[in-house]
């Protein structure tokens, strides 16, 4: 996994206040890990401050799963 995986991972974990061993990339955000639509913002800010890039509306509004994240993450 790359760095800037498991970076998307701790930010995850730390927001949803889970362990990051338990994030799998079909948990969804909002049913399993509980994130709200707060959480969700404070998520994408985060993450584009620990990865030092931008996320558009139309990005945001496709991230529904761990999975989704790290995809995006991972071809940007």
């Amino acid at each position: 996994m790359s760095d800037k995986s498991e970076t998307v991972l701790e930010v995850i974990s730390k927001l949803a206040n889970v362990s990051r061993d338990t994030l799998k990339p079909e948990m969804e955000l909002v049913a399993d890990l509980g994130i709200d639509s707060p959480k969700a913002l404070q998520l994408l800010v985060e993450l584009e401050e620990a990865l030092d890039i931008e996320i558009t509306d139309e990005e945001a509004a496709r991230l529904e799963s761990v999975g989704d994240i790290l995809s995006m993450y991972e071809s940007k």
